[in-house]
């Protein structure tokens, strides 16, 4: 089956600092296959069996904590998992000068369309779409500090999700779908 691991907290404001190819070499030696790093951000895509995904997730986070001595939160994505976000992401969304769009990856706990009651959502700024494993948000850049996104920084429910911005989420799909085709 392939993976997209998306790693919450490393190699942001110098913090956690985790080197890649190091990176790829813990997953590999953990037992992952076509093991693909993506960005500095904690961005692994791989092949493994087919296990329990909280198993599977268990073995990575021992993994980097063994490698790198640091507890960090590893979210787990199958191609399937990708494919519906991809289906459900507007094309015209883009990361560019005149839109902010991204896609807020959740953990478990939270991955919930009733998630979208509880946040901040400006209905004449933020364009919002919940997907299971997901929500999608994007807002014209002249209004971003009016944006319900920059709210959700610092809270409860922030540390419950990896944000990737909508081109690296493309990028890691297609990265995906490459490892499929090998």
């Amino acid at each position: 089956m392939i993976y997209a691991a998306l790693l919450r907290g490393i190699n942001v404001g110098g913090r956690n600092k985790v080197d890649m190819p190091a990176l790829k070499r813990a997953f590999e030696q953990a037992g992952m296959m076509q093991v693909e790093t993506y960005l500095h951000t904690g961005n692994v895509v791989f092949t493994y069996e087919t296990v329990p995904v909280d198993m599977l997730t268990q073995t990575l986070e021992d993994a980097i904590y063994h490698e790198f001595g640091l507890k960090l939160n590893v979210l787990l994505r199958t191609m399937n998992d990708m494919s519906g976000v991809m289906d459900a992401l507007p094309e015209n969304w883009e990361n560019d000068q005149g839109m902010k769009s991204d896609v807020l990856f959740l953990w478990e706990d939270i991955d919930d369309p009733s998630l979208l009651d509880k946040l901040v959502i400006q209905p004449d700024t933020d364009s919002v779409i919940y997907v299971p494993g997901a929500v999608l948000w994007s807002v014209d850049r002249k209004h971003a500090a009016k944006s319900g996104l920059v709210k959700l920084a610092g809270t409860a429910r922030y540390k419950q999700m990896t944000i990737r911005n909508v081109n690296t989420a493309r990028n890691i799909y297609k990265l995906m779908k490459a490892v499929q085709d090998t």
